[in-house]
């Protein structure tokens, strides 16, 4: 199997499991990050830093690292050329 083949194959096997952990636990800090009660004063920052966090990660773990991956595999694992 071709590398890119294999890192694409890699990040759609992975996305619906990242996804679903992750859309679950977003959307269960969203009612903490949202409300108004009394005492969500505290609550909140902590939600809201939570839920930027996991977006980010997310984005991260199923874009941005096949990405570099695929550039520093291209750029560490060259053959070098033997002279014959």
């Amino acid at each position: 199997m071709e590398k890119r083949e294999a890192i694409v194959q890699g990040a759609v096997t992975r996305l619906r499991p990242v996804l679903l952990t992750a859309m679950t636990t977003i959307l269960g800090t969203l009612p903490m990050a949202l409300s108004h009660t009394s005492g969500s004063e505290w609550r909140n920052p902590l939600a809201i830093s939570l839920l930027g966090g996991l977006t980010a990660t997310t984005l991260l773990t199923l874009f941005i690292i096949p990405i570099i991956y695929s550039l520093f595999e291209k750029a560490s694992f060259k053959k070098p050329k033997t002279a014959v």
